[in-house]
């Protein structure tokens, strides 16, 4: 399939790589232009704006900061439906995490500008629109991943899918070359409601697992003989695996950054004030969250709650 992606970061890049292998035309473009030539070794072509994927690719897939950056790449001047065209386009698929409420709102755009593009053209010239043309416009499939760059790398992502059955079915063989599982989980929406759900656990847990390691050192334990000491017990789990060492040693190179936390549990702390959900964990945790923003920990590493308490790493 001829395959369009915008967004190659820490995620998209090793999800890029994977497309290839498969035996897909990837089409790139991201705003730093580098990181997308970056790929040109593995076999990416490179675009200069995402509007130039519209007359390219059957699938656009989205893996970019939030809700304004979705917007602004699929909506913008240079977007790709830009002009109210949709070209080739049948399927947008946003691995992106934003609010669910913005996803149905784009979904929306997204089926009127397809449909003006197929009924404009048509109309124009006298001719009658074929059968079912415009009727669906775009598919929008909203695909929030999880398991991080290691999953990335690997092709083990969890996807949890929003959208049209028959859409999500379509695009489907496409994830599977960077997924160890495709969820459907409802319509346009579900799948990013779902992420929040993950997100709700993760950031719980690991502010969790900082508690555990600061007071393992405040009490004269070696904390990083935790992931042992807890091995297959109630408490073991992957995240535990993967942050004690981070949070116990010094020099790791990051896997994400801290601020992608918050952006998460403040729409988190939205979606339950609109939903009604009494969430207090997550309420603490959204004010930890903040409290280390205000330290200057934006982009410092997902492991960051350890320096909220201000509890030293270890070299």
């Amino acid at each position: 399939m001829e395959i369009g992606f915008c967004g190659p970061g820490l995620m998209g890049a090793p999800m890029i790589r994977h497309l290839l292998r498969a035996g897909h035309t990837v089409h790139v473009w991201n705003r730093t232009r580098a990181k997308a030539e970056a790929l040109l070794a593995d076999g990416a072509k490179v675009v200069d704006t995402p509007r130039e994927l519209a007359s390219r690719c059957e699938a656009v897939l989205l893996c970019v900061a939030d809700a304004a950056a979705v917007e602004e790449t699929v909506f913008g001047a240079e977007g790709l439906l830009s002009g109210n065209t949709a070209g080739r386009v049948r399927w947008i698929v946003d691995h992106s995490s934003i609010p669910p409420a913005a996803t149905r709102a784009f979904a929306q755009r997204a089926a009127a500008v397809a449909a003006v593009a197929a009924d404009g053209p048509i109309a124009a010239a006298g001719e009658r629109k074929p059968e079912g043309a415009g009727s669906a416009g775009v598919g929008w499939i909203d695909a929030p991943v999880s398991g991080g760059v290691a999953g990335a790398t690997a092709g083990t992502l969890a996807i949890m899918a929003g959208g049209a059955a028959a859409d999500v079915e379509a695009v489907t063989p496409v994830l599977r070359a960077y997924s160890a599982r495709v969820t459907h989980m409802g319509e346009v929406g579900a799948g990013q409601t779902t992420k929040l759900c993950n997100q709700t656990i993760v950031t719980a847990t690991l502010a969790a697992i900082a508690e555990a390691v600061s007071l393992a050192q405040r009490s004269g334990i070696d904390a990083s003989k935790l992931t042992e000491g807890l091995a297959g017990g109630w408490a073991d789990s992957v995240l535990l695996q993967i942050f004690v060492p981070r949070m116990t040693q010094g020099g790791l190179a990051p896997i994400g950054a801290f601020r992608t936390f918050q952006k998460d549990i403040d729409t988190v702390a939205a979606t339950a004030y609109e939903t009604g959900t009494p969430m207090p964990v997550s309420s603490t945790v959204q004010q930890l969250l903040r409290l280390g923003a205000a330290m200057g920990l934006g982009e410092a590493d997902l492991s960051a709650f350890i320096d909220v308490l201000q509890t030293p790493r270890g070299g």
